[in-house]
């Protein structure tokens, strides 16, 4: 059967935002916080050790809110996603935390988001975290794939390349080089320009650049 839309699934930090474990770690001087799924394929592996250097300093979510609110979206990506939205319905896949999410979401113009949840006590520690579900974002495009929708994604770190596999084309998006080295099937490019581009060549209908 033919597939009736295409859908565009896009990760989010590092694709349209800022890495913000990183903002946060340059924020309070803790090295170790730099780390990401760029570096640490297992993302329970990585939040483990996230939520252990929070309470060994003693930081919680209203710190990490504080940073969030002085962040905005990478140069251009606001016009991207209007560029998107005019020519695919646009799903943004993420493991990020709705905790984290919101104040970025709005100077996007609020795309729709799947991500993840935070457990937080009375006093704004991050107890625990709750993922959606086992290889969220994987999962996802086999989900729409049995709505009957057509899916090419983006992204730019190890814990996107499953869902990169399950979607009909799939994009890395100023992806790091041990990225790139370890999955060359996948186009990889940088700007946005180029990620029209690959947007263009990836869809099944004739589109305006």
């Amino acid at each position: 059967m033919e597939k009736c839309v295409e859908l565009a699934c896009l990760d989010l930090e590092g694709v349209l935002i800022p890495e913000i474990w990183i903002a946060f770690a340059e924020k309070t001087g803790i090295e170790e916080l730099k780390a990401t799924t760029r570096d640490i394929p297992d993302y329970d592996v990585l939040m483990k050790q996230r939520l252990a250097i929070l309470k060994a300093h003693d930081l919680g979510l209203n710190e990490i809110q504080e940073v969030i609110a002085t962040l905005s979206p990478l140069p251009g990506a606001g016009e991207f996603i209007d560029w998107l939205r005019e020519r695919f319905q646009v799903v943004i896949l993420s493991d990020t935390f709705y905790e984290f999410a919101q104040p970025l979401m709005r100077q996007l113009g609020f795309p729709t988001l799947l991500c993840h949840k935070l457990e937080v006590s009375e006093s704004g520690e991050i107890t625990d975290y709750r993922l959606r579900q086992k290889d969220p974002k994987r999962t996802s495009i086999k989900a729409f794939h049995s709505l009957n929708y057509r899916c090419i994604a983006a992204g730019d770190s190890y814990n996107d390349t499953t869902m990169l596999k399950e979607a009909d084309a799939g994009i890395l998006f100023n992806a790091p080089d041990n990225v790139i080295a370890e999955f060359p099937e996948f186009p990889a490019v940088r700007g946005y320009d180029a990620l029209k581009a690959e947007f263009l060549k990836a869809s099944e209908r004739k589109l305006a650049p």
